[in-house]
């Protein structure tokens, strides 16, 4: 079986599970296969925790999850020195940051100080704690999911974590027809469960996932192309450029990281979609999600209901095609 058979296979395995979230399926996905982390927003109950838990049982990776909670400590997160009385020393002891898959549950109920304890892990993967620097697993993916920020006891994310997610993803309910699948899902998982623990089949081992990231770059990117990518990166720093009512909306515009996450991104949905090009679709397809925590909006566009997804939407039509 070629490696991009296995990644469809593992593609409808997911989706058979995780019914009515495509779009969050093929994200992970993608950041599986485009070395980036994921920010999901949702409100509770939309299948975010699952998702991650399914696709760690179908490769080969460590699993763990973490529970953002207001009274949460860094050290819960990046371990911390533990000192030994009979020896009269200290030894690390690893958090659970230190692990292949991390779901960072709610991350937006803990505060500033927390969620920046992931900041160096997402950032450079290893970790400092006193004098000493930690090396993360290779394979190393964060899964983070938030509930919006108008209901209770949320914190708003710094724009310095922000900016290490690679994609911020946003799901809604399902329809009334999904809904129903689901109940029917539930129902056969609950018969199956009484006649014992199923074995998950791994579909993709950590060699599989590195030949993918390493195809990836492989991905042929025409100069016009990433003309048109780099031209969409600069109308969100320099919109007065493109349009006079762009200028009123933007605060602030892409960090170089998002040029190159938005690079990465499109190739790898070009690789998940068997293709050995970028096209401005491909750029397309993955804009939203990749400049929407990346892009700041004035007072004027907020007092007008302004989102960032309506300015992407603004700036697709100011850049030319190639």
């Amino acid at each position: 079986m070629t490696l991009f058979n296995k990644v469809t296979l593992l593609k409808e395995t997911l989706e058979g599970s995780i019914i009515g979230q495509k779009k969050l399926v093929e994200r992970l996905l993608l950041a599986l296969t485009a070395d980036g982390h994921l920010l999901v927003e949702g409100a509770p109950g939309l299948a975010k925790t699952k998702s991650i838990k399914a696709l760690s049982e179908h490769i080969e990776a460590d699993f763990h999850r973490i529970q953002f909670t207001p009274d949460l400590l860094p050290a819960d997160i990046t371990g911390t020195e533990v000192y030994n009385p009979h020896e009269g020393t200290f030894s690390f002891q690893r958090g659970p940051v230190f692990h292949n898959l991390i779901l960072a549950d709610e991350i937006n109920r803990a505060a500033a100080k927390v969620q920046s304890a992931l900041l160096e892990a997402m950032g450079e993967r290893q970790v400092s704690v006193g004098n000493k620097t930690y090396e993360l697993p290779k394979l190393f993916l964060v899964m983070a999911t938030q509930n919006p920020l108008e209901q209770e006891g949320t914190f708003a994310l710094p724009e310095a974590q922000l900016d290490r997610f690679m994609m911020h993803v946003r799901i809604d309910y399902p329809d009334k027809d999904t809904e129903r699948k689901i109940l029917e899902l539930n129902r056969r998982e609950a018969m199956a469960l009484e006649k014992g623990p199923r074995q998950e089949k791994i579909l993709l081992s950590q060699s599989d996932i590195f030949s993918m990231r390493k195809a990836v770059y492989e991905i042929h990117l025409d100069p016009a192309v990433e003309e048109y990518l780099i031209q969409i990166i600069m109308a969100t720093r320099h919109p007065e450029k493109y349009s006079a009512h762009l200028r009123s909306f933007i605060e602030y515009g892409a960090s170089p990281r998002g040029t190159i996450y938005l690079d990465r991104c499109a190739r790898a949905w070009a690789y998940l979609n068997n293709q050995d090009y970028v096209a401005p679709s491909h750029i397309q397809e993955v804009v939203f999600e990749v400049l929407r925590h990346r892009i700041g909006l004035t007072f004027e566009a907020e007092s007008q209901g302004i989102s960032t997804d309506q300015v992407i939407e603004d700036i697709l039509t100011h850049v030319p095609l190639p």
